[in-house]
This record gives structure tokens, sequence and C-alpha cells, in this order.
């Protein structure tokens, strides 16, 4: 992100950024800073310790799920990226997140961070009917999953007001990369998934995962406070579509195509769950506020061969 880092104030370059949920996108945020900015990441896996210092990246070993195992992160960062998903088992109460309850609470200990940015998704919309949604949209989460990523928004936004740390959300839809693990539709399109025939089909949105990475480091310096900002690109397609699409790109046939009906007697569950809501994400945020040039404005461009 060269653009954005040679913009910098020189007392940025010298912050520390701690990364929670350090996965393939916190990794591609990781890359794009320059050496001069120190990168600590939280992992609850000691295996992945060699990795991340591969990456030039200071692992500390923590869990989400323990919070005693927290409070070394209180003081360590002027500036947080959180990206890691509230949990689906083992709940109390399933419609809360406690792994951002507890990242909090560690943070506020001792000094704390000068700005948060964090992860949601574009689910906490609820099926919106193909409409276009703007960041002022109320959210109507239909989804145990997205319920829980309002709360952590919800906890986030409070945190932010009672602390004045600047916390900006990303609101992020389906993300893809060819070099990410299942990152394509090409593993579907070799088993020949179904998908919906047009007139039931839904709209469906995307980011890739490098202007993600991007998105992430734009929101961390310049993100208004308590703000959200759907995280996508400008790609008008609904699913279907989407499928056709990579099919040609990589010279395979087409998917099938189903009834709802049909669909919901064959298709698996988590499956069903995508083709049950249909929206188109207005990006204006992205693009006018936090100034983001999209290096993949679609996936045309983000899915061809050789694209990352």
């Amino acid at each position: 992100m060269p653009n954005l880092l040679g913009a910098l104030p020189s007392r940025f370059r010298r912050q520390r950024i701690l990364i929670v949920g350090c996965g393939d996108v916190g990794l591609r945020v990781a890359a794009q800073l320059p050496g001069r900015v120190r990168v600590l990441a939280l992992t609850s896996s000691a295996q992945r310790l060699q990795t991340l210092r591969d990456q030039r990246i200071t692992p500390l070993l923590g869990n989400l799920d323990q919070p005693a195992t927290l409070r070394r992160l209180s003081g360590l960062a002027s500036r947080v990226i959180h990206l890691a998903p509230p949990p689906s088992e083992n709940l109390p109460d399933w419609r809360l997140d406690p792994r951002t309850l507890a990242l909090l609470r560690a943070l506020r200990l001792r000094s704390l961070p000068d700005a948060v940015v964090y992860g949601s998704t574009s689910g906490v919309y609820g099926d919106c009917a193909g409409d276009w949604v703007k960041e002022t949209r109320c959210v109507n989460p239909g989804t145990p999953r997205a319920l829980r990523r309002v709360d952590a928004e919800q906890q986030l936004r409070f945190f932010g007001l009672a602390t004045g740390t600047r916390v900006h959300s990303l609101r992020i839809p389906g993300i893809y990369a060819p070099d990410r693990e299942g990152g394509t539709p090409r593993p579907r399109l070799l088993k020949g998934t179904a998908v919906l025939k047009a007139e039931d089909d839904v709209y469906t949105n995307h980011i890739h995962a490098d202007d993600l990475a991007r998105a992430c480091l734009a929101a961390l310096w310049r993100g208004k406070p308590q703000r959200h900002t759907n995280a996508s690109d400008d790609t008008e397609l609904k699913m279907g579509d989407y499928f056709d699409l990579a099919a040609d790109l990589y010279g395979l046939p087409k998917p099938p195509r189903l009834s709802r009906s049909s669909a919901q007697q064959q298709l698996p569950l988590m499956l069903l769950s995508f083709m049950g809501e249909s929206r188109r994400l207005e990006n204006k945020r992205l693009k006018q506020e936090l100034r983001l040039v999209l290096r993949y404005p679609t996936v045309r461009e983000g899915l061809k061969p050789g694209a990352a």
C-alpha cells in the first residue's frame, strides 16, 4: 500500500500495530506495512509462532476464549485490527460475542489504543430483497452468527464512546482471491454444485483479500470514529452469474440451475443460508472517506488467472 503509507506521518511509522485474528487477511495486512512498523499478532496456536516470525510479525500467545491470557495485550500497541470471528459453539448466550468482550476488557487495563478497526460482516443487514444498502440502514441480522457480529459492533461502539478510542467497523462480504485457500469458485465448479435459477437468485457481494487488507489499513488511519464502512467492490452480480463468470474465466462448465424449492431439498443448509439473503452494498464511504482505490474493482479482474 505504498500510496497510503508514503503519506503517513513519521509517528505512525514508529507505532506498533496489533492484529487479533491474524489469518489470511491479517498476514496480507502485515505484508503491506514497511519494516519500520512493528507488527504484533495474537495467536492461540504454538504451531503458528514460527510462521508469524517468518513474516516479520511478533507473535503473542493468548486465547480470546481464555481472558486471563490476554492481560499482556494492554498498552502494547497504539492501533489494533480485530479480525477474530465470534465463537460458534459452547456459548452461554448464542446472541453475544464473548471474544470481543474479553479483548476490550484486556485493552482497557492500561493505556488505551488510539484506534481499533473491526472486521465485521455485511450479514448484519440480513435479507434486503436485492436493495442497495448504505451503512445507515438499520441492521436486521437473520442468522445467529450475524447476531453475534452485531453484538461485537455494539460493544466496540460503546468502547469507543467511553474511552475516546477511534473505532471503525468494516462490514465485509464474501472474501476471495486466487491465492487464498478456497478463495475462488473453482472447487464448487469442479464439483458441479448447483446454483439458483435466475428468477430465484440473490445478489451477492465481494471483496478481493488484498483490497480488504488495504481497507483495514486505510480505516486504521483514515476511518472516522464510531463509524461503519461497507468493504465491498463494484461488482453487481447475482450469485449464479458470479459462478457463470468464473466458469468462463476458468474454462469450466457452468453450474446447473435449480429452483429454490429443489435447492432446499438438495443443497446443504450452510450453502442455503447464503442463498437466503440478497443485497447490493454501496461502497461510497470506502472510496470517498477512506479514499481507497480498488486494485480489483470487480471479480472479473480479481478472479482471472494470474490476478494475484
